[in-house]
């Protein structure tokens, strides 16, 4: 149908045709491109072709746009390679702002114009032939949350590329001491998988101005398929931040690291504003009903996942991710805004492109939201889920105390009653016998139908720094006990069956000075300061050592409800600040008998030990699997605040 003929009248959104191809956006050849919009209740709809990513200047032209086959569509003839362009509809006889195509590939300085480019031309050497690391188990994945800036901030780093995505590709870096920096650090950890903060095309950052002091962690998206440009050493060319983040990928996968992106598809940056709803009027969100927007994402708006094309739009672009970016799995912010349904064909369609990607995301909403709660992709719906796991907020407030409440102590930090949640951890959240449910903090049912669905954590970019934290839950402890806490609270979720879940720096006791909220606190609070992995060099090697335990012994990733409670049994210790466990005859593994004791006491306790002679492999300040001291039996100690495992 042409513009010219009769336009539809919709009576509700629910009515608007799906539009069954993969091909909106611009389509870029040498010898024309193609532009594709999706609106069916508009008017009309134009292009406009600039020289230039922003300014006052005329378009070079303008095309007025045909409905074919149910999408809004421009032929511009020629090489437009490097042309920014903005769409444009009338809605009631009157033209709307001009807005940045949702399905950019590329833009220009902040955003405002999209980029035609030839993504040919972005490809690093050796593209083709890039391939992630091998992960033959979900539970095998060690991830580690890193924001883009943070990691290459820090002078002492001695990066060439400081804040930016090339800042990840750099080898051989260190400080003027000899300690590895950026990604020689994580190399040197041994983390599998770098999960980086939103790394799409966001708002709060002016583009324009790099090379003045800003910050923000990015959970305001901008244009969800352009990589963002305060990262790129060119924002305002599009090619530079498609090839810069490629380079990054390459760079991560080359050193044996797979890449999580952090993706925000649960709200916009902006809301009346936006260009979805210049563009798609309504369409794109969910609103109360007196018309405002409905805000369960606690930032002004909540996106309309449940409705075929936001469904659609969201699959298409993590697809994109994939294919065009070679990324290894998308963490979800606020994954309970989204409906069960759109999240199950996500991972259908993505595990149809690769059977090892991860997914997993935060099992809650920040407000209420007008998707009926059965709906919703909740953390206690995560049996309903097609492999997508949720975090675990039942082991991280076990573990330090509530977030809600900075001064509760956990149980590294000194708290009765926490041994269930713990043991719940232990056990991926899943089904096992000598859990009580009705004892763990938060769930009093299993919620992982297997191990994969759980990530195990204790802190993370949102609220206080592990260290931080317990600072605060715990100040009259000295530093050396809270050290101690820190280890014991990590040795916990790296040990544990489930994902283990690191934020950056926590293996060097990382600080923000109290800064609970820090997502635009600046480079001075967020970035991860070198020296700190020498100052604490004692925690460092421990959570290096313990990844390394990880790795080589499958007992702590048995991989399946079956298997964990076909092997690993808790011991009844009638004590709630020692959590006591022993697996026995992992499949796979060297050891064919590991007991396991945690003590959240400032007290050593004494625990029993199964026949034979037993030799210790990690306390509360080494891991050393040849073992450490001389062998025990019958009986030993574990340390206050420490971890102690034994193999026999």
């Amino acid at each position: 149908m042409s513009c010219q003929e009769t336009r539809p009248v919709y009576t509700s959104l629910d009515e608007y045709p799906i539009y069954p191809h993969g091909d909106l956006g611009a389509k870029y050849t040498t010898e024309a491109t193609t532009f594709k919009l999706w609106s069916p209740a508009v008017d009309a709809a134009r292009v406009k072709l600039y020289r230039e990513d922003s300014g006052d200047l005329a378009p070079m032209r303008v095309l007025d746009m045909e409905e074919i086959d149910g999408a809004w569509t421009a032929i511009a003839e020629g090489d437009m390679d490097e042309i920014y362009y903005t769409f444009q509809v009338k809605q009631n006889g009157t033209w709307q702002e001009e807005a940045t195509d949702p399905y950019a590939r590329a833009a220009g300085t902040n955003g405002t114009r999209g980029q035609v480019i030839d993504l040919a031309d972005t490809n690093p050497e050796g593209w083709a032939q890039d391939t992630a690391p091998p992960l033959a188990a979900a539970t095998d994945a060690i991830l580690y949350e890193l924001h883009v800036r943070d990691i290459s901030l820090d002078p002492r780093a001695n990066i060439e590329h400081p804040g930016k995505f090339l800042g990840l590709t750099e080898r051989g870096t260190a400080t003027n001491q000899g300690d590895a920096t950026g990604l020689d650090h994580l190399i040197e950890l041994g983390v599998t998988h770098v999960h980086l903060l939103p790394s799409f095309d966001y708002l709060s950052v002016n583009e324009a101005q790099t090379e003045e002091a800003q910050y923000n962690w990015g959970y305001d998206p901008q244009n969800y398929n352009v990589p963002e440009g305060s990262y790129s050493t060119n924002p305002r060319n599009g090619k530079v931040r498609v090839r810069e983040f490629k380079q990054m990928v390459k760079a991560l996968h080359d050193a044996g690291i797979r890449v999580v992106m952090d993706v925000v598809y649960n709200h916009t940056g902006k809301s009346a504003d936006s260009h979805f709803q210049h563009l798609i009027p309504d369409y794109f969100y969910r609103f109360n009903e007196d018309g405002s927007f409905s805000n369960a994402s606690g930032c002004g708006n909540e996106i309309a996942s449940d409705r075929p094309m936001v469904r659609k739009y969201i699959r298409e672009s993590l697809e994109y991710w994939v294919k065009e970016y070679h990324v290894d799995g998308f963490r979800f912010d606020l994954m309970a805004i989204h409906d069960i349904a759109t999240m199950n064909e996500i991972s259908q369609s993505l595990h149809a492109l690769d059977s090892t990607i991860l997914l997993y995301g935060e099992g809650w909403t920040a407000g209420d939201s007008p998707l009926p709660v059965e709906q919703r992709a909740l953390k206690a719906h995560t049996p309903q889920l097609d492999r997508v796991a949720a975090f675990s907020d039942d082991l991280r407030d076990g573990l330090k105390g509530s977030v809600f409440n900075h001064e509760e102590q956990g149980f590294v930090s000194g708290a009765h009653g926490r041994d269930m949640s713990i043991r719940f951890g232990i056990v991926g959240s899943t089904f096992h016998p000598h859990v009580n449910y009705d004892s763990v903090n938060y769930s009093n049912e299993p919620w992982a139908k297997e191990p994969a669905q759980c990530i195990n954590y204790v802190s993370c970019h949102d609220n206080h720094t592990l260290r931080d934290r317990l600072a605060i839950s715990n100040p009259g402890d000295p530093p050396s006990y809270r050290s101690q806490m820190q280890r014991l609270a990590l040795a916990i979720v790296l040990t544990s069956q489930g994902i283990p879940f690191l934020h950056a720096g926590s293996e060097m006791e990382r600080t923000k000075n109290g800064d609970e909220n820090s997502y635009k606190s600046g480079d001075g609070v967020n970035a991860i300061r070198y020296a700190g992995k020498r100052a604490n060099k004692l925690t460092y090697n421990y959570v290096r050592g313990l990844i390394e335990l990880r790795k080589q012994h499958p007992a702590f990733r048995l991989g399946s409800t079956e298997k964990i409670t076909g092997h690993l049994e808790f011991a009844q210790t009638n004590d709630d600040q020692l959590v006591v466990y022993r697996i026995q005859d992992a499949p796979g593994d060297a050891w064919s008998d590991i007991l396991v004791a945690f003590n959240g006491s400032g007290q050593a306790k004494r625990i029993e030990l199964p026949e034979g002679s037993w030799t210790t492999v990690a306390n509360g300040r080494e891991v050393n699997p040849e073992g450490i001291g001389g062998e025990r039996e019958e009986w030993t100690y574990v340390d206050g605040r420490s971890a102690l495992i034994l193999v026999r």
